[in-house]
């Protein structure tokens, strides 16, 4: 009897830690979407359960400033950026998996040991070569510090999946002629979606919601991208804060995330674990 309470009562717990973890994860953006249906004086009310339904904020947004051409400019920092990363993600695994070279090991190391420096630490320096470059305040700035960034876990996470693949397919590919480059888009390239989905994915939400890189390297509404312009937003008046346009703004760039992860879910746990098993 004792033993049946003691289980009874390590199921209730977990479930009650697994509600209460569930809560406090998703509480703000519920709460966000609560909001950005409010209007006029609903938005200072603290309520928790919905009480009325506008779609003032969501008209708002949309149809004054330049919140639509920040979306698009994301939309495209983003796209470009994981085209960019995963071609040359895909290429150096290829070489760090399959060829053979003295300082493979170290430089998959010096790889990984570049994703550890902090934003900040390399603003400067960056900022630097974006301008000697000329692209400052353009898609293109975002586009590079975007792709150096978001390189190296894609490019760790393909190389620990290539490595997995069987070396019979390489040598059979080999055998029938077949270049390096064949072997990496018509060979490999089919069996490695599930990484490909994850960097890939994970790559886009990085460069989606980055923010101290696309404040600095942008200066215009034009070629700004969507967390600026979110932060940027500016009421009736200096002392006036738009919470009802600010939250119906995050909602707008939040969902298509959300939508995605639950899309690819399955494809995200596999890429992660590739190679975490050795059979």
């Amino acid at each position: 009897m004792t033993l049946d309470l003691w289980h009874i009562t390590k199921r209730v717990a977990f479930y009650a830690l697994v509600i209460f973890i569930v809560v406090v994860s998703i509480f703000p953006f519920y709460y966000a979407i609560l909001t950005s249906f409010k209007s006029g004086t609903d938005l200072f009310r603290v309520t928790y359960w919905p009480t009325s339904f506008s779609l003032d904020n969501y008209m708002s947004v949309l149809t004054t400033g330049s919140f639509p051409r920040n979306l698009l400019n994301s939309v495209f920092v983003a796209a470009v950026t994981v085209l960019a990363a995963l071609f040359l993600a895909i290429t150096a695994s290829f070489a760090l998996s399959r060829v053979r070279f003295r300082g493979r090991g170290l430089l998959l190391m010096t790889i990984l040991a570049v994703s550890m420096f902090p934003q900040i630490a390399v603003l400067a320096g960056l900022f630097e070569v974006i301008r000697f470059l000329g692209i400052y305040n353009t898609p293109w700035a975002l586009i590079f510090s975007y792709t150096i960034f978001t390189l190296p876990f894609t490019v760790w996470v393909l190389t620990t999946f290539m490595r997995d693949l069987p070396i019979e397919i390489e040598e059979a590919a080999i055998v029938d002629g077949a270049t390096p480059w064949i072997i990496i888009w018509r060979v490999f390239l089919p069996l490695l979606w599930p990484a490909l989905v994850t960097t890939g994915l994970l790559a886009f939400i990085a460069a989606w919601n980055e923010f101290l890189f696309a404040l600095t390297f942008t200066s215009s509404n034009a070629t700004r991208t969507v967390p600026v312009a979110i932060a940027l937003l500016s009421g009736g008046s200096q002392y006036e804060i738009p919470w009802g346009n600010i939250m119906a703004a995050s909602v707008i760039v939040t969902v298509p995330l959300v939508v995605l992860v639950l899309i690819f879910q399955r494809k995200i746990i596999s890429g992660l674990t590739a190679g975490g098993v050795k059979g």
